[in-house]
């Protein structure tokens, strides 16, 4: 490289990251120089910083790689988009967009771009959704929706729910006292096992679920042990105990701030698979019904024309 063109280098990458914090510049230049590993972390962190307002970089410069990029930096997903192309230019690596949208602690974009720069393949990540997606599938809607972002891995799902405040059942339970009912919390694991259903794909889960077609049965071994009130965050986690057409079966945990607090060893839920039309499923979007009054929702149209759910599950029964 001739010395007018390493000039010019350095310029390009001064201007590129000229409002990040100091020594992120420096970071890079030997980055590019040596591809000095050790600098990724700098220039990742220096290039979120610089993306950040004064009180989200305060957060930032007080966490760990735990820190959730969207729930708690307050990330949006262009600012995310941002970060990622002056990443990408900064490092001269390229992003999967599929491979992004799984990264959701800043330990999870360090690990991530760390495998980039050295020309490995990333770390597999759980598939991660946000809420945007989630409520696009879930046949509940808020202020009934109480899945914030989504990760999936094989036979177990977690997810997040911060208690607002504004939730309006509060108003009433209790007054002047308000405590998040563990009835909700269930509800918020069983709305978790139904997200599964949708988007998982479990070895026995032969066709894709209709959402206007799942149903609470039964949930067994329930215990609450902590209060939650407004500003604690719900951190749910489902694992399969078993799927057999047309049963689901689930165990689920609520911790807060890592203290158990609530389980329940057994939730049941029924479910169909969209219709077969001239041997293609018909994954058609239908609108939402009614409450079912199980925490669900189904649609009359969507069992008008079939057997009713109730009336198969019946059959099942008699035979098991």
């Amino acid at each position: 490289m001739t010395a007018e063109s390493k000039s010019s280098v350095e310029d390009d990458l001064k201007e590129l990251l000229k409002r990040c914090p100091p020594g992120t510049y420096e970071s890079a230049l030997l980055f590019r120089k040596n591809k000095d590993i050790n600098q990724v972390e700098k220039i990742v962190l220096g290039i979120i910083d610089r993306h950040l307002e004064p009180d989200q970089r305060e957060i930032l410069s007080n966490s760990d790689d735990t820190l959730r990029m969207y729930e708690d930096l307050g990330m949006d997903s262009l600012t995310m988009l941002e970060i990622v192309m002056l990443v990408e230019q900064t490092l001269e690596v390229s992003i999967d967009n599929e491979e992004l949208r799984d990264l959701r602690t800043i330990g999870d974009v360090k690990a991530y771009l760390n495998a980039k720069a050295k020309g490995e393949e990333p770390p597999k990540r759980s598939k991660t959704y946000r809420i945007e997606e989630i409520a696009s599938l879930m046949p509940h809607r808020e202020p009934f929706l109480f899945l914030e972002s989504v990760s999936i891995n094989e036979d177990k799902a977690t997810s997040v729910y911060k208690i607002s405040g504004n939730e309006y059942f509060l108003e009433g339970h209790f007054k002047e006292n308000p405590v998040f009912p563990a009835s909700i919390m269930i509800e918020a694991l069983g709305q978790l096992c139904v997200f599964y259903l949708l988007k998982a794909e479990h070895p026995s889960l032969s066709e894709k679920v209709d959402p206007n077609t799942i149903f609470f049965t039964s949930c067994d071994g329930v215990k609450c042990r902590r209060i939650c009130k407004p500003g604690d965050t719900l951190e749910m986690q489902i694992k399969v105990n078993r799927v057999r057409h047309p049963l689901a079966s689930f165990q689920g945990e609520i911790t807060v701030e890592n203290q158990k607090t609530a389980t329940a060893e057994e939730i049941k839920l029924a479910f169909d698979y969209f219709p077969v039309i001239d041997g293609e499923s018909s994954i058609t979007e239908k609108r939402v019904g009614s409450a079912n009054g199980n925490g669900t929702h189904s649609s009359n149209d969507a069992l008008e024309d079939n057997e009713s759910l109730s009336s198969r599950l019946v059959d099942y029964s008699d035979k098991s």
